[in-house]
């Protein structure tokens, strides 16, 4: 396996992959052109926070991929920028036969793997800590494992979990509705702020495989996840 980083601006990207000469910076950097440039022309593109509309039928890949998954997740199109360039990243090595990748994008996950992964599960809890991963079996396609929340890194939450994270077939939809999900944590005290979350996230079943929730002393789950085990306890340069 190849292992690389790639950092373009805002895009911080942790790449494992099968290929020896992907190219993926290229690629990478052609798509943010094309974000920018679309930004530049759209203001309202960069600042909403609910989804925005374009009928213009030849917009850049990641304009499309971004303003779809925010009508999904009914978030601004920005909420779901780290995970569409994943997903993008992602099919592009796809295209290059690759069977085996993980693209990380500020914790925004996009993978497709012929062998088993481990994918651990930062949290900062201080009660499960960051000893806790998913068991991603082998599979041809693709998968999105995205987190957010309202005590760890820069991007914007209004909740306040330690961590949402949704794992669906899009990682752009992911990010978004896991950016919306945590959103709704919030309550008198913490099982009710997961209550709160969850009776929300109803609203969106049919567009995610799995959600874990955590905050404080409590965990929640919805939908099929994978299998959770003990690990070694990580640290995550944010």
């Amino acid at each position: 396996m190849n292992f690389c980083e790639i950092n373009l601006g805002e895009t911080h990207i942790r790449l494992t992959t099968d290929l020896s000469n992907h190219s993926l910076e290229e690629f990478i950097l052609n798509i943010r052109f094309d974000l920018k440039k679309y930004i530049n022309q759209n203001n309202d593109f960069l600042i909403s926070l609910q989804p925005v509309s374009d009928d213009d039928d030849d917009l850049p890949l990641i304009v499309k991929t971004m303003l779809d998954s925010s009508k999904i997740a009914d978030v601004g199109p920005m909420a779901c920028v780290a995970g569409s360039i994943s997903e993008l990243s992602l099919n592009y090595l796809i295209n290059n036969k690759s069977s085996y990748s993980i693209v990380e994008n500020g914790g925004d996950i996009a993978l497709v793997n012929d062998k088993k992964v481990l994918c651990g599960i930062y949290s900062n809890n201080k009660v499960l800590e960051n000893n806790l991963a998913f068991v991603i079996k082998p599979r041809r396609k693709i998968l999105g494992i995205c987190t957010s929340s309202g005590r760890i890194g820069h991007s914007i939450s209004f909740g306040e979990s330690d961590s949402v994270t949704v794992l669906a077939d899009s990682p752009s939809v992911a990010d978004g509705l896991a950016t919306n999900i945590a959103n709704e944590v919030k309550g008198d005290t913490s099982e009710d702020s997961i209550y709160n979350a969850l009776n929300f996230a109803e609203e969106f079943r049919e567009f995610f495989n799995g959600l874990l929730i955590v905050c404080d002393d409590n965990v929640a789950t919805m939908g099929k996840l994978p299998k959770i085990i003990e690990t070694n306890k990580f640290q995550v340069k944010l």
